[in-house]
Formats: C-alpha cells, sequence, structure tokens
C-alpha cells in the first residue's frame, strides 16, 4: 500500500512516483477501477497521495504507455480493456499476483511457460554455446546444494530456467525471462506448502540439463515439457485440498 507522507516532509520524486504506479496498478488489477471506468480526476489523485499535479500526471503517462489507461481530454483517463494491456510488462504482472485472481493469472502463465520452454529447451540443445551450458549447471548444481523451499534454491532454479531461455540464442525468447520469473516465484509460493514436491522436481531438470548437454533437441523438449506439467499438477493437487478443507469449514459453520 501507499505510505503516505509524514510530518510534512516531501517525498522522494522516484519514490512517490513507483509507489503511485503500484498503488492505482493493483487497484485496477484488483478490479477496484474496472475497464470502461474513469478515474478519480487528477486533482482528487494528487489530494489523495500528496503530491503535485505534475506528479500525478507523469504516473498516469506510464500507466497509458503500459495499455491499462486512456486519457483523454474534457473526458478524463478511462481504464482500457484488459485485451489492450500489455501483460507481458514485468510491473504488470507483479500487480497480477497482488490481485485477487492471482490464480486465474498463474493458470494463464502456466499455459503460456507450456507454449514456450519446452520449445525453448529444444532450441537450447541446438545452439547453447560451453559458456552457456556451464550457466546452467551451475545452476542445477546450486539447486541441489541448497535445502529446498529456501531462498537460495528458488533462486537458483529462476537461473537454470532462465539459462535454457538465454542458450537459445533467440533476444525475442531471453527476453521473456521475467515472464517465467513471475510465473515460477508463484509455482514456488504453492509448491513450497506441499511436502516433497521440491525435492521430485529435481530430477526433472537434472534430465532436462542432461539432454541439453547431449545436443538432443527432442529429449530436451520433452523433459521439460514434463516437468512443467508435474509442477502444475502439484499446484492443482494443493488447490484442489485447499477449496476441499475451505468448503468443509463453511458447511461446518453453516451445520
Amino acid at each position: 500500500m501507499l505510505s503516505k507522507r509524514e510530518g510534512g516532509r516531501p517525498f522522494v520524486r522516484r519514490s512517490i512516483h513507483s509507489q503511485i504506479l503500484n498503488e492505482v496498478g493493483e487497484r485496477i488489477l484488483s478490479g477496484v477501477f474496472m475497464p470502461g471506468d474513469i478515474l478519480p480526476s487528477e486533482n482528487a489523485l494528487s489530494d489523495e497521495f500528496k503530491v503535485s499535479r505534475p506528479v500525478m500526471r507523469e504516473a498516469i503517462k506510464v500507466l497509458a504507455a503500459k495499455g491499462l489507461v486512456d486519457p483523454r481530454p474534457k473526458i478524463g483517463t478511462r481504464v482500457r480493456g484488459r485485451e489492450q494491456w500489455n501483460m507481458l510488462d514485468p510491473d504488470i504482472l507483479n500487480w497480477s499476483f497482488a490481485s485477487r485472481e492471482a490464480e486465474q493469472y498463474a493458470i494463464h502463465l502456466s499455459e503460456m511457460r507450456r507454449v514456450l520452454e519446452p520449445e525453448a529447451a529444444a532450441l537450447a540443445a541446438e545452439r547453447a554455446t560451453p559458456e552457456q551450458i556451464e550457466r546452467i549447471s551451475q545452476s542445477f548444481a546450486g539447486m541441489e546444494s541448497c535445502p529446498e523451499d529456501t531462498p537460495e534454491h528458488i533462486v537458483h532454479d529462476l537461473r537454470f530456467h532462465q539459462g535454457i531461455l538465454e542458450a537459445t540464442n533467440n533476444p525475442f525468447i531471453a527476453s521473456t525471462g521475467h515472464v517465467i520469473e513471475s510465473a515460477l516465484l508463484f509455482s514456488f509460493k504453492l509448491t513450497s506448502q506441499i511436502e516433497g514436491a521440491r525435492t521430485e522436481s529435481l530430477p526433472r531438470h537434472r534430465d532436462v540439463l542432461l539432454a541439453i548437454k547431449a545436443q538432443d533437441a527432442v529429449s530436451a523438449r520433452n523433459g521439460m515439457a514434463l516437468l512443467i506439467d508435474e509442477a502444475w499438477s502439484d499446484i492443482n493437487e494443493y488447490m484442489a485440498k485447499r477449496d476441499a478443507r475451505r468448503r468443509a469449514r463453511q458447511e461446518s459453520d453453516a451445520g
């Protein structure tokens, strides 16, 4: 949430700008401001956040560049339809996972991973340089050496997947690393609550690494698809059990 100004001291411009973006962006992604809604006036938002109109105007311009809003003179700033949002923007991804629709966004991102990463692994098997393979290997070694569900383990896992994207030597595919990061972090948040899930994923990561080292594109593709499918199966299992517990509590309370 936005930290309010204290003691009349002004915010640092860069800090308040970032806070306004996060606050308004999260409100849009969470449905407080719905597509088609007109945002409060520039004056009203400036008063709420205790900032000047130029600072507020700058934040609105950034939101417009991300496809979230459409400022119009004499009309106001309208929230654009979801189909116009730049969903691959790193900020929008972060706001997505802070919203009440986080799980739905996670499903969409997992579908994207299922389309993207197996093919990326196949390309990496065909194109990776020795240096790139060594970086992927080091990331896997880091996963093996760190206890599961620790921040260090998660960092190595993320670098493993991003290393494969980079090893495609396709700049467009490599640039989707931040998308994978958002999907992985949400996945880790859920699978960390499933006993043994991370341990069971290590052999799958090893299979992908060995296939890339062997320049076996077919095995790399199939191994990555299996890795992602099993991770999503774990998440589905967790969410199903959680929802069942919620229904049981509701029925108990109603009885």
